[in-house]
């Protein structure tokens, strides 16, 4: 599953980016209304978790042209302000669930998952790349007719990587988006799962899809065969 989330406060918006991500979400984030409200109109995602006092655009601004545009995405919109009128606007606007800070995050999360039951089915749910399969809603993933299993943090990296198949993606753009922006540079946990998903692709008979492109970063190819680079 993918979410954004549009948050200026750098803890807040690094502590729910880490807590979604071990939670299986592709998470990708913006520190301001304007990029946020282009990355929600650019990007396909499953939920937008939206603050409102936002730097560029408020939340309000935010939600009220994502609706213009048709868009159905659910949006849970955060706020410090604590009242029936900041509520009643939200929901006015569009949004379809509304949580005022401070918040437990047991409780964002169940939101989260409650308004993704209510929302409409996809309609291209299955992310395909060659003969891999993943279904970002069940979490599941197959070569050909054979499940691959994997835990969240794998699935998140694979479904990254499937999203942008044939595309060379570094190491730190994959950092920041499957774990947070702030992890260590020097921090090898990328190459270290990328050696997981190999072993897991290669033990369901698919190969190695992944290439590593020395200086440059990774590609999902989703050709199988030997090994393309440690």
């Amino acid at each position: 599953m993918r979410a954004l989330l549009v948050e200026d406060d750098r803890a807040i918006r690094q502590a729910l980016s880490e807590g979604l991500a071990a939670e299986g979400f592709v998470t990708e984030t913006a520190a301001d209304g304007v990029d946020g409200l282009w990355m929600a109109q650019e990007h396909d995602f499953d939920i937008v978790v939206l603050d409102i006092m936002l730097p560029g655009l408020s939340g309000w601004e935010v939600c009220r042209r994502l609706r213009a545009t048709g868009s159905a995405v659910p949006i849970l919109m955060l706020t410090a302000k604590d009242g029936e009128y900041d509520e009643a606007d939200a929901l006015d606007l569009g949004a379809d669930d509304f949580l005022s800070k401070p918040f437990s995050y047991i409780v964002l999360v169940a939101r989260i998952r409650a308004l993704l039951r209510r929302a409409p089915p996809s309609r291209d749910p299955i992310v395909v790349a060659g003969e891999f399969r993943l279904d970002p809603a069940a979490r599941r993933c197959w070569f050909r007719e054979q499940e691959i299993q994997l835990t969240a943090r794998e699935f998140s990296l694979t479904e990254f990587l499937m999203r942008r198949h044939g595309r060379v993606v570094s190491r730190v753009t994959i950092a920041e988006h499957v774990w947070d922006a702030e992890l260590d540079i020097d921090s090898n946990v990328v190459e270290v799962y990328i050696g997981y998903l190999r072993k897991k692709f290669a033990g369901s008979g698919a190969g190695n899809p992944i290439d590593t492109l020395r200086g440059a970063g990774y590609r999902f190819t989703a050709e199988t065969g030997p090994a393309n680079g440690g």
